[in-house]
């Protein structure tokens, strides 16, 4: 049986700082997926990249005193060292600034412009009278007029995940000087989002693997009422907006970093020599693509980006799953770049080893609801998991085998009910793990593995095979 391609993908970070443990959830969640794709025989391309032209890079670039260039090639460059020494298995890790992604999303949005479902509108956007700049999205602070969370940014509400227009924020401000922002009108590009809300309805109906938390939350955005979302934005930094009279306008992040998915495939096989196999991953109907992302990235994956690939009438595949994690909270406090809370991933290195970490946030995945980080629960899962279970069993296990039999394995003469007993809890551990992660329920799947190990004491525990040497 011909096994289909794999394409992983996991939500490209924002990197105006080092992430934190939180950003790698998707990361090392889709990293998992990955190796477990490729044991099972599939053809698998795993990308992601550097997300370098959100606002939270210009913000943080304006602080500081640098260029946004500046700021993220040397992050860039960071990172990709980091993800390395974390062992994530990337095919392609690229960035928003690589000329192969910045020709693909003009080429793309001219099509979407093309099909008639790109329009401009005049609106009224804030302007920060002190920085003299409108203030598209991160820009712009204030209370979400949904939940009352103080903190909402002009984007976004990382509180509630509702996707927020910045002048409906109560008490706005701007985020670099704290001034209360004018409002001024400016003309932008729009895309015609409710045209696809049928499609889109029965997209995410349909599609039985995705997790209840990105169903029920695309589908709760659908029944409110899709509206056309901006395209473009009053900035220097980004992607030039395409469209006939945007000059000095630039795209709205949202709209060129999940074409990253298919632009750092196109790159990975142009960078092989063989430059339309692409189209494999994203046209062939037997081909599947995931999407590991965190929660506040549901509607832009679910919504925005299908909607995409809708528009342009070629056919790509759209997403097959898109496996969101929850909030990984530290001691009790949302992580969190911009508020410093947290552990990031450098840090961790330098304390403990990749694998010690690797095992612990696969352990504890928030899959269904937010997971609280502790070190008390960091300690306890090496402790008993790694060290006294799993790196238990390895070393009982091989030393026997060095010390007694030169460090090959002997073949057993004959089974008893003991041995048979081992051998079922084995097979049948193999298919309680398999089917966890095709259901990509990483953290039963890692669970079981120390559940396995456990067995496994057991069996030598009973067995005592030292006794029996003659």
């Amino acid at each position: 049986m011909k096994l289909g391609k794999i394409l992983v993908t996991s939500a490209w970070p924002y990197i105006q700082h080092v992430l934190h443990l939180g950003n790698l959830l998707p990361i090392l969640s889709a990293d998992v997926m990955a190796r477990y794709y490729r044991l099972k025989g599939h053809e698998v391309l795993f990308v992601s990249g550097s997300d370098v032209h959100g606002t939270p890079v210009e913000v943080e670039a304006v602080k500081q005193g640098v260029s946004p260039k500046e700021l993220t090639d040397k992050n860039h460059e960071l990172v990709v060292e980091l993800f390395k020494k974390w062992a994530i298995s990337f095919d392609n890790y690229t960035t928003t600034e690589s000329p192969v992604h910045k020709e693909f999303v003009m080429d793309f949005h001219r099509k979407v412009a093309e099909n008639g479902y790109v329009f401009t509108q005049e609106s009224e956007l804030p302007y920060c009278p002190n920085c003299k700049r409108f203030l598209p999205d991160r820009f712009v602070e204030g209370e979400c007029p949904y939940c009352g969370y103080k903190g909402a940014r002009g984007d976004q509400c990382e509180q509630c995940g509702r996707l927020l227009d910045p002048t409906k924020l109560i008490d706005a401000r701007c985020s670099i000087c704290g001034a209360s922002p004018l409002f001024r009108r400016t003309v932008h590009w729009y895309f015609d989002l409710p045209r696809f809300s049928d499609q889109l309805r029965e997209y995410i109906t349909n599609n039985k693997q995705f997790p209840d938390n990105a169903r029920n939350f695309s589908l709760r955005f659908i029944k409110e009422g899709l509206k056309p979302r901006p395209m473009t934005r009053d900035s220097d930094w980004g992607i030039p907006a395409p469209f006939e009279g945007a000059e000095g306008k630039t795209l709205y992040v949202w709209f060129e970093n999940v074409l990253g998915y298919v632009s750092a495939t196109i790159e990975y096989f142009k960078t092989h020599g063989d430059p339309d196999r692409w189209k494999e991953y994203w046209f062939d109907k037997d081909s599947k693509v995931l999407c590991f992302i965190g929660k506040d990235n549901i509607p832009f994956h679910t919504i925005i980006f299908p909607a995409l690939l809708l528009a342009t009438h070629e056919g790509y595949n759209l997403p097959w799953n898109v496996s969101t994690n929850e909030w990984l909270n530290f001691e009790g406090q949302k992580s969190s770049k911009s508020r410093k809370i947290g552990i990031w991933i450098d840090e961790a290195l330098e304390m403990f080893p990749a694998d010690y970490w690797r095992y612990t946030l696969m352990a504890n995945r928030p899959e269904t609801s937010d997971t609280n980080f502790t070190w008390k629960i960091f300690l306890e899962k090496i402790n008993s998991d790694l060290n006294d279970t799993l790196g238990n069993f390895i070393h009982r296990t091989l030393t026997f085998i060095n010390n007694y039999y030169d460090g090959k394995i002997p073949k057993p003469e004959k089974l008893d009910d003991i041995d048979r007993k081992m051998l079922d809890a084995i097979s049948e551990y193999f298919k309680e793990i398999d089917e966890n992660l095709s259901y990509f329920h990483i953290q039963a799947a890692t669970r079981k593995v120390i559940e396995l190990a456990r067995e496994g004491n057991r069996y030598l525990n009973e067995k005592k095979p030292w006794k029996t040497i003659v």
